[in-house]
């Protein structure tokens, strides 16, 4: 089976825009659909809290026809228009389809920020996980929602095989960013980040990129947008993930990163493994 993962950066844009990164954004996402994926994981939507407009949907059957779609918006007392998740996936698949809360802190669990389809042998489940902000402010909360997320894949762990992705928004190693010296006390960075995904990874999961490619450098899923010249450069991070229970990391037979061409910011991840 093969799924993609993408924080699209506001599906409104990639739907209906006219600016030049709105047309590169439509492109990569009709693109996708060169992979037949199973199934395809969205973060960062920015719909309204009541979801997908009529025109929005119209427009997604006819770029995936023969896909079911689900959402999770942020909704009060979030901030509405903000983060929020999407799966599509092939209409001859039936998950249970469930948008938790994890009893993170502040407004994080009204934000639409995960989504899990649970399928007869597996789960399927997608994070937008929240930044801790330019200034850090977050941080302490963004803590307590790493805890309480690896709570919550250790969870579903031990019913069946996980399967998960998304905008991590943390880069694990120093070799999964290209300048970690002069970004270590940068948001996705910081020494509490990388240690709770160590920390998730150590409840008994896999991230895949490295079980396939080893210690490769310089292979990156976001570049900044505030500097114009970070993808020419590639002066990236690897921040988006797809991880699977230790027990099936063997199944794994691809994880990459697909080509964006020029638009900067961040990059659909692909997954193949045999399930």
């Amino acid at each position: 089976m093969v799924f993609i993962s993408w924080n699209i950066d506001s599906l409104n844009a990639a739907l209906t825009g006219d600016s030049p990164r709105a047309l590169l954004s439509r492109t990569v996402l009709e693109s996708l659909k060169e992979h037949d994926p199973e199934a395809i994981a969205l973060q960062e939507t920015k719909l309204p809290c009541d979801g997908p407009t009529e025109k929005h949907m119209g427009l997604l059957k006819d770029m995936f026809p023969g896909y079911e779609i689900v959402w999770n918006c942020s909704v009060k007392p979030a901030r509405e228009g903000y983060a929020g998740t999407m799966f599509l996936y092939k209409d001859c698949l039936e998950p249970e389809v469930t948008c938790p809360k994890i009893g993170a802190p502040g407004t994080m669990d009204f934000e639409g920020r995960i989504i899990t389809l649970e399928f007869q042998d597996f789960y399927l489940t997608q994070v937008y996980t929240p930044n801790a902000g330019d200034d850090l402010g977050r941080l302490p909360d963004r803590q307590v929602w790493d805890v309480k997320y690896a709570d919550y894949l250790e969870s579903l762990d031990k019913k069946k095989p996980v399967i998960a992705c998304g905008d991590f928004n943390v880069a694990h190693r120093e070799i999964d960013l290209a300048h970690p010296k002069r970004n270590r006390r940068s948001a996705g960075f910081t020494d509490e980040e990388r240690e709770g995904f160590t920390n998730l990874l150590a409840r008994g999961f896999t991230d895949t990129f490295r079980y396939i490619h080893g210690d490769v450098t310089g292979v990156y899923s976001w570049w900044p947008q505030i500097s114009r010249t970070s993808k020419v450069n590639n002066s990236g991070w690897r921040i988006d993930y797809w991880l699977v229970s230790n027990r099936i990391a063997d199944r794994v037979k691809r994880s990459e990163i697909l080509d964006t061409g020029p638009r900067q910011d961040h990059a659909p991840v692909l997954l193949e493994i045999d399930v």
